[in-house]
């Protein structure tokens, strides 16, 4: 019989990628996924760069490259670092990564032993909590509010545990709330950091899909400790299927997070890097990211209006002002797994929310994404889901 490590007892398959595959028949209505919208892609002047890399460097794209990335493309990233979210950095202080995903994992195999704490927003991102799980580490959840993470909730939950690791958190447009943190919490939060020399994932897939208000500096830009770690992705303003994103650090801890680069995947793909810095060189990234915005906020609106037409009063849902998520609270007594079935037989998909949650529970919410269907398939979803919400409530009220 096959003997497999503990941990993978730990792990299970992703709910949202089994979602994703009963989403993808013919028909279905989407709201599952956090992909970008396909047709955003910018997939002729993708293959114009990838020309001209070829032509000019074709058999170093196909060759090994250093485990930190192609340097040319982490100056870039500094820079935009710098004029996206107020942080001054250097190619120096990034390592590129296949996803951000991969900077979740080297997180949690650098930072974590069996048992260590890990502070979470509540709810968190799924995919987090999935890559953090596998090191065994005991989670604490510290509540939200619409400025984000509670200050003095956190402040407890520090006094009352020992062996913090580290704390993860999505401050802009977070997967699955959609919610922001205000400047003042982003100022309270580092404050409490700082004070307890507590390290902070700080992860960004999302801070440039900003439809509202002005550019909020990254918790990485009010770092004085160097106990910050940025990931940022290309993922979502360009195109996911490069996969790269890249860790921000400082030295001894951007050692560390090279160290595991170099023992899990020698280094992200060097075509990809050559041919996405070859993309920003001969095009202009801001305005096919002010596109994309563009189409988003569409669906966004679209969305929310018709939530706030067709949902039942009892349904409590967040009103984001970027990102590619909304987030709905209904009476504890629905129960969105079982919801989610009835929908799927009405051609609606979308991702309940316990799997957003380290703990058991929390069968009441749901996140839904607007990027990738377009307006008409958004209303009409939002419609029929509405119409489900309201028959469940209605046999609960007997």
């Amino acid at each position: 019989m096959v003997k497999f490590a503990s941990r993978m007892d730990l792990l299970t398959g992703s709910e949202i990628r089994e979602l994703l595959k009963l989403a993808g028949k013919p028909g279905i209505i989407s709201f599952a996924g956090g992909m970008p919208a396909m047709e955003m892609f910018p997939v002729e002047a993708m293959r114009k760069a990838a020309n001209e890399v070829m032509d000019q460097m074709g058999a170093q794209a196909m060759q090994y490259s250093s485990t930190e990335g192609y340097l040319p493309l982490r100056e870039i990233i500094a820079e935009r670092m710098e004029a996206k979210q107020g942080v001054k950095t250097d190619a120096d202080h990034i390592l590129i990564t296949s996803g951000s995903q991969m900077g979740l994992d080297y997180s949690a195999r650098v930072f974590l032993d069996k048992g260590d704490v890990v502070l979470l927003e509540e709810p968190s991102y799924l995919g987090a909590i999935n890559a953090f799980k596998a090191c065994e580490p005991k989670f604490v959840t510290i509540p939200t509010d619409e400025d984000g993470m509670i200050i003095d909730e956190l402040k407890k939950a520090i006094a009352e545990n020992e062996n913090i690791k580290f704390c993860y958190v999505i401050p802009d447009f977070q997967n699955p709330s959609g919610k922001e943190w205000s400047l003042e919490r982003r100022k309270e939060f580092m404050e409490v950091m700082n004070e307890n020399e507590i390290p902070v994932i700080e992860d960004n897939p999302y801070g440039e899909l900003r439809y509202e208000g002005e550019n909020m500096p990254a918790l990485k830009s009010l770092d004085t400790k160097g106990l910050v770690v940025f990931l940022g992705t290309f993922s979502k303003i360009l195109a996911p299927g490069y996969r790269l994103g890249w860790v921000c650090a400082e030295g001894e801890i951007l050692k560390k997070y090279n160290f595991m680069a170099q023992a899990a995947a020698l280094q992200a793909s060097t075509e990809a890097q050559l041919v996405v810095s070859k993309f920003i060189d001969m095009f202009d990234l801001d305005e096919h990211v002010n596109t994309i915005k563009d189409c988003y906020r569409k669906r966004r609106d679209v969305m929310v209006q018709t939530m706030e037409r067709e949902f039942p009063p009892e349904a409590k849902f967040t009103h984001p002002n970027g990102g590619l998520f909304a987030w709905v609270e209904l009476p504890d007594y629905i129960n969105t797994n079982e919801m989610a079935k009835i929908c799927m037989e009405r051609n609606v998909a979308y991702v309940p929310g316990d799997g957003f949650f380290p703990d058991e529970g929390h069968n009441n919410c749901i996140r839904l994404n607007y990027s990738c269907m377009s307006e008409e398939k958004i209303e009409k979803g939002m419609t029929i889901l509405g119409q489900v919400m309201k028959e469940e409530i209605a046999k609960h009220k007997g």
